[in-house]
């Protein structure tokens, strides 16, 4: 291309840019932008650092894990964010200890070359769910090791630690100590074959692996042995006290989740003993005392500890987030069995530290997530992991919305394929896509995409009826987002669409009413359109390509959540074109679907309880068996014992 062609181009960019920013009518200081290069603590300013579990490296998570975690703190801080909140996300991957070690000895790689694997991999998965971390990083950086060695360091001078020997289960072929779930045997409760160490999946029970009938190393079939090691343990029992008070403070002032509390109040309650936070291992962060050299800090001690460094990779300012409890409110969201590692373990470390360290100020915890019934399960091909989702061809935001809905926040929940193609067609679409197709499409062609003249008092009762709606509606959205109610906040959401779609009937949109009485029609059309723009914003926490979607017919660009419903689109504003937000899922895919990811499974469960059973019943009769024989062993050494002294007494009288 010539100079000439080349300059003639780029005029024509700027006047075609011109004339598009000439059309943009919109009120100045509601947009906000997603994308913050560094976030820091401001003076005067609600702080807030949002954290969901790091999921653990070694396997790919499933849907359970996702909306236990990441998605629900996910929209914790886009919706904070979106109303002006200064708030940081933080997460990444857990690396360090046992699972790692023994997983990567399974695929025959190095721990790092495991983890440097599957760190990708999650990283891939939450791209895929639209997950915007400011910083998803890992525990196996130089930072992790300095920081968890500080805290060591302090609880160690401070006397809160202390020595103790313990005896663990040791396989000789493969040198190596055995975490309880890489110990398999037969269940001592129900004869279930295949026992881990910690729990029967079969009824349920929690086990001890010395409990197992013949145990044997899951990695490879060896039989252990019990071998006595020493190890430190954090002195829970002495800052018990400390921690009772601040768990009294916290969860009041908090608002903790039910199960978090009462998870928390049942450890409590029965006594804190000292607990290891030590590891025979090679993979972790090393125990920084001499004697210990050949250790590892056991992976719940360090894992917490996890957050701290993660932001310190993320800015070397970290200590204005960790450092000010007086300045930063932290957030944390989690499944409930990871409850007792950040209400009771972390903060019992801090206090230890006697240091300034932030402390938990909000949990929110989920109970279980089941698939179709049961459970999900990755070695039978049960239920969707986050790496296969996509192949479904359902967008992440329709996958979002579902788990959002299905959130287990009081009790557990399903994830059922029929109910997930149900609330698309009828929610999504219905709702939703109907209410903003509806109204850009009539103003594509009928004002030619502009936005005219108009005033909202055309429309009959509007402040009394329509106005005081969307703004109790909008009241109760941010009350209930704000305390960290996220499914409601989803319901209420839809409730605002659906309004949507109650006041286009209302006003009879349609060439009618243009023809018979066009100040209201232009009205309709003004005040519709900034619904739109407001349900885009009280959506984008939880379906953000949804919202991207809607301002982009809008020509406008994601505006924040406000407290009041405003006229923010003015007349003259030219929108974009219309275009479907979501599409229909035809029912047949249920089936489709169930046979593609394990729906069928609880045929199988089924089929491993009555061969458990069986087993129960045949280890019952065995060991009656042996009892009986046992038994008439004794009688007959009893008979004659008996004899003898029978004997001995006849002799005797003779």
């Amino acid at each position: 291309m010539t100079l000439e062609g080349n300059s003639r181009l780029t005029n024509l960019m700027q006047d075609s840019l011109a004339d598009k920013l000439s059309t943009v009518t919109i009120t100045p200081g509601i947009e906000f932008d997603p994308d913050v290069s560094e976030i820091l603590p401001k003076d005067g300013q609600e702080n807030i650092l949002i954290t969901s579990a790091l999921p653990y490296v070694n396997n790919v998570p499933h849907l359970g894990n996702i909306i236990g975690s990441v998605l629900s703190a996910d929209v914790y801080s886009r919706y904070m964010k979106a109303r002006g909140t200064n708030a940081l996300f933080v997460c990444g991957t857990d690396e360090y200890g046992t699972a790692t070690e023994t997983k990567a000895l399974e695929e025959g790689v190095s721990p790092k070359e495991l983890c440097d694997k599957y760190h990708v991999l999650h990283k891939e998965v939450y791209d895929w769910f639209n997950i915007k971390f400011d910083k998803f990083g890992r525990t196996t950086t130089e930072l992790q090791t300095e920081i968890a060695q500080e805290i060591f360091t302090d609880l160690f001078n401070n006397g809160y630690l202390e020595e103790q020997s313990m005896t663990q289960l040791f396989c000789e072929k493969h040198q190596g100590f055995l975490a309880d779930r890489f110990v398999e045997g037969v269940c001592p409760r129900c004869g279930y074959e295949d026992a881990r160490g910690d729990q029967c999946d079969v009824c349920g029970n929690l086990l001890n692996p010395f409990e197992l009938i013949n145990p044997r190393c899951k990695i490879d079939g060896s039989a252990p042995v019990p071998r006595d090691s020493n190890h430190i343990f954090l002195s829970l029992d002495k800052l018990q006290p400390e921690l009772e008070a601040w768990i009294s403070k916290a969860s009041e002032e908090g608002h903790w989740s039910k199960n978090g509390k009462m998870i928390t109040d049942s450890w409590v309650k029965e006594g804190l003993r000292p607990r290891c936070i030590t590891r025979d291992l090679k993979w972790g962060t090393p125990v920084p005392l001499e004697t210990y050299k050949d250790k590892v800090l056991y992976v719940w001690f360090d894992a917490c500890i996890g957050y701290v460094s993660i932001t310190a990779n993320y800015t070397k300012n970290w200590r204005l987030w960790w450092n000010q409890p007086e300045k930063v409110k932290l957030y944390q969201f989690m499944g409930k069995d990871n409850v007792p590692f950040h209400t009771v373990v972390f903060p019992s470390s801090e206090i230890g530290t006697r240091k300034e360290w932030l402390k938990l100020h909000h949990i929110s915890t989920t109970e279980y997530l089941q698939y179709e019934g049961g459970k999900f399960s990755k070695s039978r091909n049960v239920g969707v992991f986050g790496n296969n989702a996509k192949e479904t061809g359902v967008p992440s935001d329709v996958f979002r919305y579902y788990l959002l809905m299905a959130r287990p926040e009081t009790a557990d929940t399903v994830f059922s394929w029929r109910d997930f193609i149900f609330r698309n067609n009828s929610e999504l679409l219905s709702n939703i896509g109907n209410f903003v197709n509806r109204i850009v499409k009539f103003v594509n062609v009928k004002y030619e995409s502009t936005i005219p003249e108009f005033d909202p008092s055309a429309i009959e009762n509007y402040e009394s009826g329509f106005l005081a709606d969307v703004n109790r509606i909008l009241k109760n959205y941010n009350e209930t987002l704000t305390n960290v109610h996220l499914r409601s906040g989803l319901e209420i959401a839809l409730s605002l669409s659906a309004r949507g779609n109650l006041f286009l009937q209302e006003n009879g949109m349609n060439n009618t009413l243009l023809v018979e009485n066009p100040a209201r029609a232009n009205a309709v059309v003004g005040v519709g359109l900034n619904l739109v723009y407001l349900l885009s914003s009280v959506l984008y926490p939880y379906l953000p390509t949804t919202a991207e979607g809607m301002v982009k017919q809008l020509n406008a660009p994601l505006r924040k959540i406000p407290d009041e419903f405003s006229l923010d689109l003015k007349a003259g504003h030219k929108i974009g074109k219309a275009a479907y937000l979501f599409s229909r899922i035809d029912p047949d895919k249920e089936e489709v679907w169930r046979k593609q990811f394990g729906g069928e499974q609880k045929v199988d469960e089924e089929a491993e309880r009555k061969k458990a059973e069986k087993q129960r019943k045949k280890e019952e009769k065995k060991q009656k068996k042996a009892a009986e024989r046992a038994a008439g062993k004794a009688a007959a050494e009893a008979a004659a014992a008996s004899a003898d002294a029978a004997g001995a007494e006849e002799t005797k009288t003779t």
